[in-house]
């Protein structure tokens, strides 16, 4: 069961980015609720049942990775918090903060220098 499990993932190899987009067209459908704190409770299931499978991981989760830091440039935050109550901080409410976190995520893909400037 595992291995034709494995077999399926490895079909798809790049799914993260794409998941993404699904998450932020029917965010009920896949959180519950617009939430950021809910994204980042679904991201970490998802990456704990990767590393469960022993996926290695993906250019885009390799990618995704580097947004901690570029969300911790833009917002000029030397702390320890996650991306995700960075994010939560500077917005009005959790969905205000998933929606500020698909934004900021597109510029992020796109190659966007984290300085606001």
């Amino acid at each position: 069961m595992r291995k034709m499990i494995q077999n399926k993932l490895e079909m798809k190899f790049e799914y993260l980015y794409e998941m993404l987009q699904s998450i932020k067209q029917y965010p009920g459908m896949y959180l519950g609720k617009s939430s950021i704190t809910c994204l980042k409770s679904f991201l970490d299931g998802y990456t704990a049942a990767r590393q469960d499978l022993g996926l290695s991981l993906t250019e885009q989760e390799r990618q995704f990775e580097k947004f901690q830091e570029w969300i911790q440039e833009r917002f000029e935050m030397k702390s320890s918090h996650g991306w995700d109550s960075i994010i939560l901080f500077y917005s009005a409410d959790e969905k205000d903060a998933l929606n500020n976190f698909f934004e900021l995520f597109e510029r992020f893909c796109n190659g966007e220098k984290a300085a606001r400037g």
